[in-house]
């Protein structure tokens, strides 16, 4: 039995929280650059409606909550941010396509940072920072800063959170997930506040530090500038934006030991962060090389160029400070291996996470050793723990299933008529939600000019990658709907 009504206050709920964001960027939209007041305004009002219509189907609700109502749930919110989330571009006049503002709103939720503006600095101040607002909140999840920030819905608030978050297994930083939540917030906050400052230090506008914050520790990768962060030409603010990608690619747990418990032994010790920067350092070095055979480049800029793509594009931030598209194609394989990997579970990233690739490696490793010995006992460890049958099966499914979604998205993106470098980039760039692809697509051009309903096809694949991809395939299976 799905619990409507209990969805319908969650919900309803939210929807009430993203009419008073609304509201008060319509009170601050006069003071910024280019007012939008009519856009906020409207989009405030039509989100309280469709709030408080939630809310009166809710009321009532005894707080019964299953499992499915969670995905369900996670779902519905994901859809409906991205929803009113676009009525402030569309309304206000500034994406005039409802498409476009739509495809805008996913992204930035999302956290893809894939756009279809062509003049972002024509854009009012207000409209791009509600844009990169958008990564903020979408960076550790709509429902998780719920849970964070209002524990007063009465369910069981470990399901929700693990609909929505992300990786193989997530450690606790306190026994009651609200009370874990709100450190986690804390952190995210922190990262956010001491990024702006620094950026502010290197040179950058406090509308600028504030925004490229924002979608910084989100690992989204909106920019103010069309140019990305190359417009800045400021390797200082480059080497800055890599270190604080890179932290936010690390599991928010970990940053948690590290910060305010000071074990820094627990990152040595944690395989997923060993992967993730041994593949961060083996790409960057790499690139490194292949950028100095060409010798277009001295070394230090070879090396700037290289780690900050690589931490770009493996936290699936997406920030530019050069177009890829003009090295030679081998480094676009690189790159491309860097999107799939991803950084740790339990970040801000998207991407398959580096603890899935380590279970696999190990788990090939292990196989061949079966094979050599059959008759030998040979557990799979990760921090020295065994891996269970069942995580591996789970990793093996997860692993399968994402590139059985590339390939399709792949295929059918070939038949809208994109060629074959431009579907594939756009496919894994969407659902491991990167934001720069391939070809024309890549960090030079925006995706204005995709076709109407690759821009639809892109959107779902963006909601199927920052969902993990069970919470909405959950939905196409007839089991899931069964009464039971």
């Amino acid at each position: 039995m799905i619990h409507l009504k209990t969805i319908s206050r969650i919900i309803g709920t939210l929807l009430i929280l993203l009419a008073g964001i609304f509201l008060l960027f319509s009170i601050a939209s006069p003071f910024l650059e280019g007012n939008d007041l009519f856009g906020f305004l409207v989009s405030a009002l039509a989100t309280t409606l469709a709030g408080l219509w939630c809310l009166i189907i809710g009321k009532g609700s005894k707080g019964e909550f299953s499992r499915r109502d969670s995905y369900i749930t996670i779902t519905v919110c994901w859809i409906a941010f991205a929803l009113f989330g676009s009525l402030p571009y569309w309304l206000g006049g500034h994406i005039p396509s409802f498409t476009d503002a739509f495809f805008e709103s996913m992204s930035g939720f999302t956290t893809t940072g894939a756009s279809i503006l062509d003049n972002i600095e024509s854009q009012p101040h207000a409209l791009l920072l509600w844009r990169s607002l958008t990564q903020w909140l979408g960076g550790l999840g709509i429902v998780f800063f719920t849970v964070a920030i209002l524990p007063m819905f009465g369910i069981d608030k470990v399901q929700l959170f693990a609909a929505e978050s992300t990786g193989v297994s997530h450690r606790k930083v306190h026994s009651r997930v609200s009370v874990g939540s709100r450190w986690i917030f804390g952190i995210y906050i922190l990262l956010t506040l001491v990024c702006t400052v620094s950026l502010k230090i290197c040179g950058m506008g406090w509308f600028d530090a504030i925004n490229h914050a924002f979608t910084a520790t989100g690992t989204g990768g909106f920019s103010t500038r069309q140019a990305s962060i190359e417009a800045f030409s400021s390797p200082l603010i480059e080497y800055v934006l890599t270190l604080f990608m890179f932290l936010s690619g690390i599991n928010y747990t970990l940053l948690y030991l590290l910060l305010f418990r000071g074990k820094i032994r627990e990152l040595y010790r944690n395989t997923e962060f060993r992967v993730y920067l041994f593949t961060v350092l083996g790409f960057t070095l790499a690139i490194t090389i292949g950028l100095l055979a060409q010798g277009d480049v001295g070394i230090e800029k070879a090396f700037r160029l290289s780690i900050f793509q690589v931490v770009s594009l493996q936290t699936t931030t997406g920030f530019a400070t050069t177009d890829y598209m003009l090295w030679p194609p081998y480094l676009w394989m690189l790159l491309s291996f860097a999107m799939i990997f991803g950084a740790c579970g339990g970040s801000s990233t998207g991407a398959m996470k580096c603890g899935r690739v380590a279970i696999l490696a190990k788990s090939i490793r292990g196989e061949f050793r079966r094979i050599l010995h059959p008759n030998a006992v040979i557990p799979v460890r990760m921090d020295g723990n065994p891996i269970s049958q069942d995580t591996r099966a789970t990793v093996l499914t997860f692993t399968c299933l994402y590139f059985l979604l590339i390939f399709i998205g792949w295929f059918v993106l070939m038949i809208m008529g994109l060629d074959f470098l431009e579907a594939y980039g756009i496919s894994v760039s969407s659902i491991s939600n990167v934001g720069p692809a391939l070809g024309t697509f890549g960090p030079a051009y925006s995706w204005s000019a995709l076709p109407a309903a690759a821009k639809w096809l892109s959107t779902l694949l963006m909601l199927i990658g920052r969902l993990e991809l069970f919470t909405i395939l959950l939905m196409f299976t007839t089991s899931f709907w069964k009464r039971r």
